[in-house]
């Protein structure tokens, strides 16, 4: 329940990523020794993730207070995961890689995760099938079987982040080189590839479009720190902005954050940046416009938030989503709320600025929930986001630390609410 008019002031202290922490944990497969992660955010998706990892018969030491998860793998991984852990969770299909790396065999239930779209697994399934690989697909089901699992030459249709991850680290442990072209360039995939050579992997050309990957007979356990979390930092600087606040984010890399930080000063917000560490106070805010694309262009993860900014910004914004198709499912939720925004497509058009008020959301994803928040920041009188269960499979600890930045925001179960 958030009652808006709040400006955040003060300072928030972030986590590591969502998307690096679940993949690092993944390739704690691919040894028999130790992976010690720290920075593990406090977020739904990885106790569900050390679930899947348990029934795959890693044993696994997950302290979330310390932001601690140990994977030990010390014997040969099931090739089969259990069901209903990886259809809770998408980054559960970020084991299929290792599993076939370290056993040579997976077979995985389709995995859950947000409602933004169509997101297969065609891409990883080609790959593995150059690297010598047999794979079946039932309703719900892929087996793979790669008893001579070989190095190849692989060209993505697209740089697909959970491709490129399965492909590396199936590629790290089989025979011969892969060399992988169009690979996805995130910060979060350098964070794995590092991890990855850190542990024995012979990987070059990290934070390219092209990877090539000399594989090796085993790799050792490693100590590493998960990197800091790009799109919970872009959240709270488009809160700070959108607000009227003035925020310190600590713990963040805003080489990371290079095309998000462009526009949120083309749009009359001063950002200061520091080696770990970002200053948002905002401006004036005007129009600008926006086209997501995988890294490094604008990230689609930071669309619905920057949306609720540019519906606060004088004049007529244009947002061009071209990764998910079904990301501007959350546009109606806040047209609900006074935005004034047209979709046509993959574009949108949004003319502001256009007050907002209380309404009833539902939270369709993580990124729609953690929106829709905002929006009720600055909205008239009272805004209740449902199904918050998705914001917190990508958000740490977000209530509280909204609330220590000045927020009216506070967390009620759906029964009381409804009494």
């Amino acid at each position: 329940m958030v009652h808006g008019g709040a400006a955040l002031r003060g300072t928030v202290r972030l986590s590591g990523a969502k998307n690096s922490a679940l993949k690092l944990m993944a390739a704690g497969l691919l040894t028999d020794e130790p992976v010690e992660l720290s920075a593990v955010p406090r977020i739904a998706d990885v106790p569900v993730m050390a679930d899947v990892l348990r029934g795959l018969g890693a044993r696994i030491d997950l302290d979330v207070e310390a932001e601690t998860c140990r994977v030990h793998a010390v014997d040969e991984p099931s090739s089969e995961a259990p069901a209903d852990a990886v259809t809770r969770i998408r980054a559960s299909i970020s084991c299929l890689g290792p599993l076939v790396g370290r056993t040579r065999r997976a077979r995985l239930p389709l995995p859950g995760g947000d409602r933004i779209g169509a997101r297969t697994i065609d891409l990883h399934l080609r790959g593995l099938r150059a690297m010598g690989a047999e794979v079946t697909e039932d309703p719900g089901v892929v087996e793979v079987l790669a008893p001579d699992l070989h190095g190849a030459s692989i060209t993505l249709d697209f740089p697909s982040v959970g491709a490129t991850e399965n492909l590396v680290m199936a590629a790290v442990l089989a025979r011969g080189s892969t060399h992988l072209d169009n690979a996805a360039r995130e910060p979060e995939i350098q964070d794995l590839c590092r991890m990855l050579v850190a542990m024995g992997a012979t990987i070059d050309g990290i934070g390219s479009p092209t990877l090539d990957i000399e594989g090796v007979e085993a790799l050792r356990g490693v100590s590493w720190q998960t990197c800091p979390d790009r799109i919970e930092a872009g959240t709270y600087a488009v809160a700070a902005a959108l607000t009227g606040g003035h925020v310190r984010i600590e713990r963040v890399r805003p080489a990371d954050l290079t095309l998000p930080l462009l526009k949120l000063r083309a749009a009359g917000v001063e950002v200061i940046e520091e080696p770990d560490a970002l200053e948002v106070r905002a401006g004036e805010l005007g129009a600008v416009d926006v086209v997501t694309l995988p890294y490094p262009g604008f990230p689609t993860d930071l669309q619905p938030q920057l949306m609720v900014l540019l519906s606060q910004a004088a004049g007529t914004s244009r947002c061009t989503e071209n990764v998910f198709e079904s990301r501007f499912s959350f546009v109606h939720e806040l047209v609900r709320m006074g935005a004034d925004v047209v979709v046509d497509g993959h574009h949108a058009m949004i003319r502001g600025p256009a007050p907002l008020h209380g309404a009833e959301l539902t939270g369709l994803d993580v990124r729609a929930g953690a929106a829709g928040t905002l929006a009720g920041l600055v909205a008239a009188g009272r805004t209740v986001v449902r199904d918050v269960h998705h914001v917190d499979r990508g958000y740490a600890d977000f209530v509280p630390r909204l609330v220590a930045l000045g927020a009216d925001v506070v967390r009620v179960a759906a029964a009381d609410l409804d009494a």
